[in-house]
């Protein structure tokens, strides 16, 4: 499951994507939290099983997986798993040996410990600037517009920045939109990114979702809408790599089924069906698609196969090959191809972040109705871990300081550093234009040297 990166629910909110920690973050909690017994299994196999039943989008293969995990508990073949990690990796294989299916993962806690990362020589390298999914947008020459998009977070913190960095590429002769390294997102903003390339009202994609607790489906269907800035006529080249995954091979494919791109660089790494978390308990999380995407021209998807790209070069030549073709001069990287860079991430909050983090927090703590700050799809998901956090924040005791730390580099918003009696924590918070929060993460261990 290496492939997977930074978002995999691409229909739910951010609460259910928590920022990653580090490594080291990882490595420094307590071991004591993930150690089994044989009760725990037990429980976890059985949580496991019972969502794989209900939820899984396709339910005689759900079936066969809880089968499968529930006879090898009873067979003893997971009696040497002592700890959640080995115990997650354990299911995880199992459960992908029948299904297949990329997205679909178990998890252990945040506080396994974990080997520690390998230390590089000489000074550490500066964080990446990255904002709402988006490096960078630059003028390159004979009026090349290049774009490179890491994410795909929910359109209310996409829209602001693809807009602007879309309109900065106004004029060009030619685009390049890079997503070798986006990890995916929501398929709303793919369709958003896709709609700056065709004409509006245009069926893009669709999403079959199984109801949970039935075998009965639902349909999502995505078209087109209006943007600021136009691509309609202009050549377009993607580049792609087998670290492509889940809503950035979604953006791959669309192009390629609308015949709208040139797809040039790798294979993506075949992951199509969007998952949603569940707490097994133990600190263990599945991640279980209940969705798959169905192209409406193609009838199909790439789960399994992947993207393959119109032209198969090495995802390092990519960018040179798209250069050439779209007939801009040869280059390294996109640094020294740039004439002209018209987006740069932010490296301040969003006005409104920090006052939405301390009315979420004493909404909390003081058990005031969360529901008129939440926007309506988060309100579900906070009802259910609303005790776990009250519990939480009192154990933390006063709060002290709501510090910006930065911005929120693959989903949206801003990242806060909050420091209280007894600890400190990060929460990422995005809000929309009327200052209800839209996405808010869960509240997260700080790394060492924060």
């Amino acid at each position: 499951m290496s492939r997977r990166r930074h978002v995999v629910m691409m229909l739910l909110p951010l609460l259910a994507m928590p920022v990653p920690l580090s490594a080291d973050a990882q490595t420094a909690m307590p071991a004591s939290a993930s150690t089994l017994d044989p009760a725990a299994r037990r429980e976890i196999v059985e949580a496991f099983a019972r969502e794989m039943r209900e939820r899984y989008v396709f339910p005689k293969q759900g079936e066969r997986v809880a089968e499968q995990v529930t006879t090898a508990l009873a067979a003893g073949k997971y009696d040497d798993s002592r700890t959640t990690t080995e115990f997650a990796h354990r299911l995880s294989a199992d459960a992908s040996a029948i299904t297949h299916d990329a997205h679909l993962e178990i998890l252990g806690p945040r506080g396994a410990p974990r080997p520690p990362a390998p230390q590089a020589k000489g000074p550490p390298t500066a964080m990446e600037a990255v904002e709402a999914g988006i490096t960078r947008a630059d003028k390159l020459a004979g009026g090349v517009g290049y774009i490179e998009v890491r994410s795909f977070p929910s359109l209310s913190s996409f829209k602001r920045v693809i807009d602007a960095a879309m309109s900065g590429l106004s004029g060009s002769r030619a685009l390049i939109i890079d997503v070798r390294r986006n990890g995916g997102g929501d398929p709303e903003s793919v369709t958003y990114l896709v709609s700056f390339l065709v004409p509006p009202d245009r069926p893009i994609s669709a999403f079959v979702m199984r109801t949970a607790k039935t075998n009965d489906t639902t349909r999502r269907t995505f078209r087109s809408v209006h943007t600021p800035a136009t691509f309609v006529n202009v050549p377009v080249y993607v580049l792609t790599s087998k670290d492509t995954f889940s809503g950035g091979e979604e953006f791959a494919y669309d192009i390629q089924a609308l015949k709208r791109g040139t797809l040039i660089g790798e294979t993506t790494g075949g992951g199509a069906n969007p998952a949603g978390s569940s707490d097994l308990g133990h600190g263990v999380t599945a991640l279980i698609p209940f969705g798959r995407p169905e192209n409406p021209i193609t009838k199909t998807n790439w789960d399994g196969v992947g993207v393959r790209p119109d032209i198969a070069v090495p995802a390092s030549s990519a960018l040179n090959v798209a250069l050439t073709k779209a007939g801009s001069k040869p280059a390294v990287d996109i640094a020294n191809a740039s004439k002209q860079r018209v987006f740069t991430p932010r490296t301040t909050p969003l006005p409104g972040t920090e006052v939405a983090v301390r009315k979420l927090l004493s909404a909390i703590t003081s058990g005031s109705p969360v529901k008129a700050i939440l926007a309506p799809e988060l309100n579900s998901y906070f009802e259910q871990t609303l005790p776990k956090r009250r519990a939480e924040l009192t154990d933390l005791g006063e709060l002290r300081s709501v510090d910006f730390y930065r911005v929120a580099r693959f989903q949206g918003g801003d990242v806060y550093k909050l420091t209280f009696a007894k600890g400190q924590r990060n929460i990422q918070i995005a809000i929309g234009d009327s200052g209800i929060i839209e996405e808010a993460s869960a509240f997260l261990p700080l790394e060492p040297g924060q």
